[in-house]
């Protein structure tokens, strides 16, 4: 009974593999049907199909027979470009690695196309997808912004400027948000020496930083536990003058307030009268 049982799963296994390969047409297995007249943009159409169905593997063969097989083809480019995309999204570690290699050699093989814009957007993209959060490694977070910084100064026409320039500001907030957090950390052990030349080193690099709120309100108080008042009031006036909304607008202005009483309470030095 058990033989019987055991012969019977291994026909069921047959059969099903036996259908599952009739059932796989030429055009699933990525081929050309015999006949057809232009089988580089019909692998290319397939492709794109595919591509946008998100069926990675699937779309990757058929723009890899374009550049592998018809590498004369005027769809070749975009294939090459295809391929990339397809690593892009599937978007494991190893596939982004792969699709920042299939944009940097299209841009090696076709650096005047039309599209050598997308590709260099999609390095910065590949990039910006490895990213880590602001307490790790930051490597990646540079290489996105010198990516997407060499698409602006390459392609000012573009029309995936405006996306450009916000994942740009993005990566930019990534590391000011590190070094925040590092200045922050300083703050925080009374170290405020270290502090403070965290912050302005963050101001300098990067003075548009979209946090730099939390920026000059550390800055100011770590200046203040100096005994550096006159140096930490324009800090908080930045503050308030730069934000609309802050979680640090209420404090900075009782500080302006206090400050600047303090500055007004000092005693003047008398000058000598002259003889």
């Amino acid at each position: 009974m058990i033989e019987i049982r055991a012969r019977r799963a291994v026909l069921f296994v047959v059969a099903a593999a036996v259908a599952l390969t009739a059932a796989c047409t030429p055009h699933q297995r990525g081929g050309v049907p015999p006949g057809t007249t232009e089988p580089d943009k019909f692998l290319f159409d397939k492709g794109t199909e595919t591509l946008n169905a998100k069926k990675w593997l699937t779309a990757r063969e058929f723009f890899k027979q374009i550049t592998e097989t018809y590498t004369q083809s005027p769809y070749r480019p975009d294939a090459k470009l295809g391929i990339g995309d397809t690593y892009l999204g599937e978007g494991t570690a190893e596939a982004l690695v792969l699709a920042i290699n299939e944009f940097k050699e299209f841009l090696s093989y076709y650096p005047t196309s039309p599209r050598a814009d997308y590709a260099q957007f999609k390095i910065g993209m590949a990039h910006f997808r490895q990213m880590r959060g602001p307490q790790r490694d930051q490597t990646e977070t540079r290489e996105a912004i010198k990516e997407f910084q060499t698409f602006v100064d390459r392609y000012p026409n573009s029309s995936l400027m405006p996306e450009a320039r916000v994942k740009l500001r993005d990566s930019r907030d990534r590391l000011s948000e590190s070094d925040y957090l590092v200045g922050f950390f300083y703050f925080r052990q009374r170290w405020y020496v270290g502090a403070v030349d965290r912050f302005k080193n963050l101001l300098t690099q990067d003075p548009e930083y979209t946090g730099r709120d939390a920026v000059y309100f550390y800055l100011g108080e770590s200046l203040i536990k100096m005994k550096l008042q006159a140096e930490a009031l324009p800090y908080f006036e930045k503050l308030v003058h730069e934000f609309e909304r802050s979680e640090y607008l209420a404090e900075a202005q009782k500080r302006i307030e206090e400050l600047k009483a303090q500055a007004a309470a000092k005693p003047t030095e008398k000058q000598p009268q002259g003889r």
